[in-house]
């Protein structure tokens, strides 16, 4: 959702310079700077951008550079005067030149002789919004291009430990058949041997992670197909990492095996990487 758009244009009397800002965020946090003049636009500013960038923290700004054919705007030096007076009680050492950069800045320093926005005006300026929108998308698309690579990295890493489990997962069957024999063979008691078999097969395939295995991989086909979606999917990715979690955390449970454990919490550590990042995806 990080980018940032810029478009100039020029009318009959002044240039209008449109810039936006776009962080990550949830939702749609929008913010807008606006001159005088265009306040009247701004619900449908608003509407323009809610529609093109549907989430993000953006800032969104309006300037306009008066010609010296503008008639519409006009120095108001009684306010201004004012001002600098009180700027120079403040800070005194200050000079004029840095005071009133500040001052021109501040509100009501110009007074408006025309009280709506032209027609053409808007026009022109409707087009440099949308042109500001698409510049601002073409760094949002290269920013998806490498986030779509670092993705795409880490759940190859997760699909190779998966494979790397495969040796401790059929380790630990002997290692646990051994520790229980030698726990009946310390308590000197005699057992059923047909029994004492029947209980070990019972007690292993509850500690079988073929499902979650397969479930496992499944996912993380998954999302990589998705990231190949042209739709927008931030949200749908965020779902399909919870579900690689479960399956992540439930071969945790039932590894019973330390290299097997020891492999569970790198697969653990690329998929936070992953969900971290998910959170920047429209």
């Amino acid at each position: 959702m990080t980018g940032y758009g810029k478009a100039v244009a020029e009318c009959s009397d002044k240039k209008l310079t449109v810039e936006i800002r776009s962080l990550n965020s949830k939702s749609l946090d929008l913010n807008t700077r606006l001159p005088f003049l265009y306040k009247e636009k701004e619900l449908e500013i608003r509407k323009i951008l809610s529609e093109k960038l549907q989430r993000g923290k953006v800032d969104f700004s309006i300037q306009t550079e008066i010609t010296a054919d503008n008639k519409t705007q006009q120095i108001n030096s009684d306010i201004i005067k004012a001002y600098m007076q009180e700027f120079r009680q403040i800070v005194p050492e200050a000079n004029d030149a840095e005071l009133l950069s500040i001052v021109m800045r501040l509100p009501d320093v110009m007074t408006f002789t025309c009280n709506s926005l032209a027609e053409d005006e808007w026009d022109l300026c409707q087009k440099i919004i949308l042109e500001a929108i698409e510049n601002l998308q073409f760094f949002r698309t290269d920013e998806g291009k490498v986030l779509e690579q670092e993705f795409v990295q880490r759940i190859q890493i997760i699909l190779s430990l998966l494979i790397d489990i495969e040796p401790f997962e059929k380790e630990r069957i002997g290692i646990l058949k051994e520790r229980f024999v030698k726990n009946l063979e310390e308590l000197s008691v005699e057992y059923d041997e047909n029994r004492f078999e029947q209980e070990l097969v019972y007690y292993l395939e509850k500690l079988d992670v073929t499902e979650e295995k397969v479930r496992l991989k499944n996912h993380c086909e998954y999302f990589l197909k998705t990231l190949e979606s042209p739709d927008s999917n931030g949200k749908k990715l965020g779902f399909i990492t919870q579900e690689i979690g479960r399956e992540i955390n439930t071969l945790g449970s039932k590894s019973n095996h330390s290299e097997m454990q020891k492999i569970v919490v790198q697969m653990k550590d690329e998929l936070e990487k992953i969900k971290e990042q998910a959170l920047n995806i429209l």
